[in-house]
């Protein structure tokens, strides 16, 4: 048996393409690495926030006799009147029960204590009417500043400009507490201003 030799040019172009892909398959795998970092930020639930308050069992029955006791902020669902909200900033306290029916259909209510100063004030009725599925009004009795409520969840705030307001309502607006996502907001009771 004869041996053949080897030829040096074909060991010699074989090494840079042997190189060549290597550097390419290091740059695919680092690509779906990456990719798989991205999706798995994005996709993990968010962490739950800090200070907000989950009310289970709420009954959805309407009833427009329903009484509210004077509390010291709104109830966060539950029994409620038959005709919803109309969304949108009121400078007088609303009906607890419309505004609970509001809830239902995946509003935010903002409620505020009667004191609240002024530049907090223009601050949530900037931000209420500039987004649909909003309820601001003060809330006398309200012991705390701000009280951001949708079905089934609660969260108390000092100012305006924490964070966590605009966390709350990214999250829960038409959000994943909705008994009735998507129902109007209008076509209820209620002509908000400003």
């Amino acid at each position: 048996m004869t041996k053949r030799p080897i030829s040096r040019s074909t060991t010699a172009t074989s090494s840079p393409d042997r190189s060549r892909n290597l550097a390419i398959w290091g740059i695919v795998v680092l690509a779906i690495v990456a990719l798989g970092i991205v999706l798995f930020l994005n996709l993990r639930s968010p962490g739950e926030i800090e200070g907000l308050q989950r009310i289970a069992g709420l009954p959805r029955d309407h009833n427009n006799n329903a009484q509210y006791d004077a509390v010291d902020k709104p109830p966060a669902g539950g029994v409620h009147f038959d005709r919803w909200q109309n969304c949108g900033v009121y400078t007088e306290p609303i009906q607890t029960g419309n505004a609970i029916h509001s809830l239902e259909h995946g509003a935010v209510w903002i409620t505020y204590s009667p004191g609240l100063p002024e530049d907090q004030l223009n601050r949530l009725q900037d931000r209420v009417s500039s987004q649909r599925y909003l309820l601001l009004s003060p809330y006398p009795g309200q012991v705390s500043p701000i009280v951001l409520t949708a079905w089934g969840v609660q969260l108390e705030v000092d100012s305006a400009t924490d964070n966590r307001v605009d966390e709350f309502i990214q999250r829960f607006r038409l959000g994943p507490t909705t008994p009735e996502p998507g129902a109007s907001c209008e076509g209820g009771v209620g002509q908000p201003g400003v």
